[in-house]
């Protein structure tokens, strides 16, 4: 399990469009977050460790914002082939196991991925109510094995201030995991 960090995307950014598939074959785009106080763009996956460490809080954090209007969506880009943990079958039983109340939606080409230059799982994007970029990195200090407690300090600073529309206040810094499981000879500029 190599250690990789967000790439950082510029903040201010639009977010790209996508269209994808939940785990009930529902098609979600971005478009059906344009009433949305804020967004919330999760890269992640099942069987990352970094993403099992916060997955108890991660379904807190999102219920809780989900509730103020924020719009929650969570993105596997991972090679379900060479990743079979990561299928959209293994995907449905884990956002159930989860308690995950928001879409979770399966990028088979990776294109959503390399759009929003995700790198790691799991990666956390917030969007304004105009869907431009407002933070993006780590949801906390806690790793697995860091004896950190997870609480989602830096995505809930990052979502109260979208939501009240004033600037995120702190250093950003990047989300750390698992590297994105690029198809072979799908992987992008930016992995190292």
């Amino acid at each position: 399990m190599a250690l990789t960090a967000s790439t950082m995307l510029p903040l201010g950014m639009k977010a790209p469009f996508f269209s994808l598939k939940d785990t009930s074959g529902r098609t979600v785009s971005l478009d059906d977050f344009k009433s949305a106080k804020t967004l919330l763009i999760i890269f992640m996956c099942n069987h990352c460790p970094y993403v099992k460490h916060i997955r108890k809080e991660l379904s807190n954090v999102t219920k809780e914002y989900m509730a103020k209007g924020v719009g929650v969506v969570g993105i596997n880009s991972n090679d379900a082939e060479k990743y079979p943990d990561d299928s959209p079958a293994n995907m449905e039983k884990e956002a159930t196991a989860a308690g995950y109340t928001f879409p979770y939606l399966f990028d088979e080409t990776q294109a959503v991925a390399k759009a929003y230059r995700a790198a790691c799982t799991p990666e956390f994007y917030v969007f304004d109510k105009d869907q431009k970029l407002v933070y993006r990195g780590q949801m906390d200090a806690s790793r697995p094995g860091n004896n950190t407690p997870v609480t989602g300090v830096d995505l809930r600073r990052a979502l109260e201030a979208a939501l009240n529309d004033v600037e995120v206040a702190g250093e950003q810094r990047p989300g750390m995991g698992c590297n994105i499981k690029w198809k072979p000879g799908n992987e992008p500029d930016y992995f190292r």
